[in-house]
């Protein structure tokens, strides 16, 4: 049986290039899923174009660093940086308050809940979750945003994990050398989601953390071959993030410009090749898992609306 490969792009609502690039490749058959941030300038052109192309799974793109949050500022008041008014700029800040105790669950599951919570009111069905620099990763996000999710009947989160192969493969040494540190809280988040990846739900790991910023096609092949030859019966999220470096791009603090559009091409080049094989790659995204897939394909599938009593 060939692995099952979820192609998710990240950052679905930061500007309308990026709306348009994955939407795109969706067309193309190439991206399958796309993580929407709530907080995203482009966000309702996203919504949009998630509600005109169905098939495309969308998730909730958890953001809890940069920018402004959706709840009043005097609710979630460890969140936020020195002006008191948005979240924190640098990541390694945040997680070192979250290691130190100092960012509350309180906080978070507010804040987790006004943005999975607009996602489905603007009328999305939302297939899982993950979050914007990986900080679902530490074990104090990761618990309770995992059960924000499920109380909003999303059981399904990005195992934010990358096997050493797939960062092997990546070469390029600082870049890999932060992935492997994300392991130190790996066992933490394994048991946290032991029943979920045993109902399917949470896949195997994420491939292309190593290689964000520096994915092109020869990579991309050698990753896939790579787990194709080795890795059958499995399932990954392949992560990646495609778009236009363009005016709106230029406006957004990010270090991925140019290589939006290089990954676009790949994408492009290389996915429809594999896919097309019987011998190949499977391609899924996250609302095809465990039993709501089931229900999904069924028609027995009921998505929450968003304005369930939740905290």
């Amino acid at each position: 049986m060939p692995p099952r490969l979820i192609i998710n792009a990240d950052d679905f609502g930061l500007t309308p290039g990026i709306n348009r690039a994955i939407i795109e490749l969706h067309q193309a058959g190439v991206v399958t899923s796309a993580t929407l941030m709530a907080t995203g300038p482009a966000f309702d052109d996203a919504v949009a174009l998630a509600l005109a192309n169905p098939t495309l799974g969308i998730g909730c793109h958890l953001v809890f660093v940069d920018g402004m949050p959706l709840s009043h500022a005097e609710s979630i008041p460890t969140l936020l940086g020195a002006d008191g008014k948005t979240f924190r700029p640098s990541v390694l800040d945040f997680a070192q308050s979250a290691l130190r105790g100092m960012v509350h669950a309180d906080d978070i599951a507010r804040e987790a809940l006004a943005q999975i919570q607009r996602l489905q009111r603007a009328g999305i069905d939302v297939t899982h979750i993950d979050s914007h620099k990986h900080t679902h990763l530490l074990p104090a996000v990761a618990s309770t945003v995992f059960h924000i999710a499920n109380r909003c009947g999303i059981p399904s989160m990005r195992n934010p994990f990358e096997p050493r192969w797939s960062a092997a493969i990546a070469g390029a040494p600082m870049r890999s050398l932060i992935v492997r540190t994300f392991d130190l809280f790996a066992r933490s988040f394994q048991d946290l989601t032991r029943e979920a990846r045993e109902y399917g739900l949470v896949p195997d790991g994420t491939l292309g953390m190593a290689a964000t910023g520096t994915l092109d096609a020869p990579l991309l092949r050698r990753m896939l071959d790579c787990l194709i030859a080795e890795h059958p019966d499995s399932t990954y999220e392949m992560l990646c993030h495609p778009g236009y470096n363009d005016a709106d791009l230029d406006r957004q603090t990010t270090r991925l410009r140019a290589s939006r559009e290089v990954e676009y091409a790949a994408l492009l080049e290389v996915i429809p090749e594999y896919s097309r094989n019987p011998d190949g790659i499977e391609l899924i995204h996250y609302g095809n898992l465990g039993v709501p897939g089931l229900q999904r394909a069924s028609g027995q599938y009921t998505r929450n609306s968003g304005y369930e009593k939740v905290l």
